[in-house]
């Protein structure tokens, strides 16, 4: 189910590639979505599917096989992915960031090399940034890569990384200049260049996406494998990410429409009093107030993506779309679980996987906090 407006401002064909971004969502993802959760495996056969799609190459331009959406069809599909299972969506989604951080900042030879592979699914990209003591502020990175003649030598760690077991690619930040915070600079490292992965995160929700840290021990890498200019990497970072919030605040926006669609379901199926819940008035108020806001949601998502593909400085769009639905994906899912009563509380239910996914969209790429800051920067100064 649909809510109010859901395929405003779409071409015709936006909105037919989200008819067959759904229905792939509701065939193929949401029914390993459950078994996929509780064993914290990542459903490979959907990742091949969404590979099949070309949605694994959703930002590589099409001159090197991939998809070339723009930042509204980027949105589209991460809301109807997330649909299916916010865990599949997060993976996709920083899939893309490594294809783009690829395609604005590499070499041709580069994009030659890693694009084309890419966009049909493997290997899978990463995107390390935070560490263990720098989050929020990543200039505060005590990741190094020296410079010994025609190569870097990197050594620190990176936290938080999704695709840490399943990645083959990793977009890696860090200082060249150790007492330099203005040195971050970009680099794309691959698998066999010897980093170690750490152990698999134990997370509240999320759980069929691999969480994992990287550990740098002198790891060498060719020099050209330097993306940006030294001292750009937190500019590049921090413009990659603006399209990455819109990718969030989308997903948050589909996660927020499954819990609506299964409390709506719920409401008209489960009977108390001899009557459907659906009749009694708190339960309507709930769903009211839990449509208006993914109708809300999506609205800034859309909105946001139509300034990115205007061309226009779209930092506070994202920020006020990425804060806002994700914020609402909590209550909408918390809601969820309190139509379902007893059973939301249950794993006989999808609602409990949603409210626990749904904290996570507050925090990575950017906590609530950070967005506010952002929006607030733009509205006062």
């Amino acid at each position: 189910m649909e809510s109010v407006g859901s395929a405003t401002g779409l071409t015709d064909e936006q909105r037919a590639i989200k008819d067959v971004v759904h229905e792939f969502a509701v065939e193929e993802i949401r029914p390993t979505a459950r078994e996929a959760d509780e064993t914290e495996t990542f459903p490979e056969e959907v990742w091949d599917g969404l590979a099949k799609l070309d949605l694994t190459g959703l930002t590589v331009p099409e001159e090197y096989g991939g998809f070339g959406a723009d930042r509204t069809t980027y949105a589209v599909v991460n809301e109807e992915v997330a649909y299916g299972q916010l865990a599949v969506a997060t993976a996709l989604s920083v899939h893309c960031l490594a294809t783009e951080c690829i395609t604005e900042f590499a070499t041709e030879e580069q994009k030659e090399k890693w694009l084309p592979k890419m966009a049909q699914g493997r290997p899978v990209g990463m995107f390390a940034l935070s560490e263990p003591e720098a989050g929020s502020n990543p200039a505060e990175m005590s990741t190094v890569a020296r410079r010994e003649g025609d190569e870097y030598v990197i050594n620190g760690k990176k936290q938080w990384i999704t695709n840490g077991q399943r990645g083959g690619v990793c977009i890696l930040f860090a200082k060249t200049d150790p007492d330099d915070p203005n040195s971050v600079t970009q680099f794309l490292v691959p698998e066999d260049a010897g980093y170690e992965v750490g152990k698999k995160e134990e997370k509240l929700g999320l759980r069929a996406s691999d969480t994992t840290g990287l550990a740098f021990d002198d790891v060498r890498i060719p020099a050209e494998n330097r993306l940006t200019e030294e001292g750009r990497g937190l500019s590049a970072a921090f413009h990659i990410l603006t399209g990455g919030r819109i990718g969030i605040a989308a997903q948050a926006t589909g996660l927020s429409q499954s819990a609506l669609d299964d409390a709506i379901a719920y409401a008209n199926e489960r009977e108390q009093f001899g009557n459907p819940i659906s009749k009694i008035q708190a339960i309507r108020h709930k769903i009211a107030e839990m449509g208006t806001k993914v109708h809300a949601s999506r609205t800034l998502v859309r909105e946001a993506a139509r300034v990115a593909d205007a061309g226009e400085d779209p930092r506070t769009a994202a920020s006020m779309a990425k804060y806002y639905a994700s914020e609402a994906a909590v209550d909408v899912t918390n809601e969820a679980v309190q139509v379902h009563g007893g059973y939301g509380y249950t794993t006989d239910f999808d609602v409990e996987r949603y409210y626990r996914d749904a904290k996570i969209t507050t925090i990575y790429e950017g906590t609530s906090e950070i967005q506010k800051e952002v929006i607030a920067r733009s509205l006062l100064d």
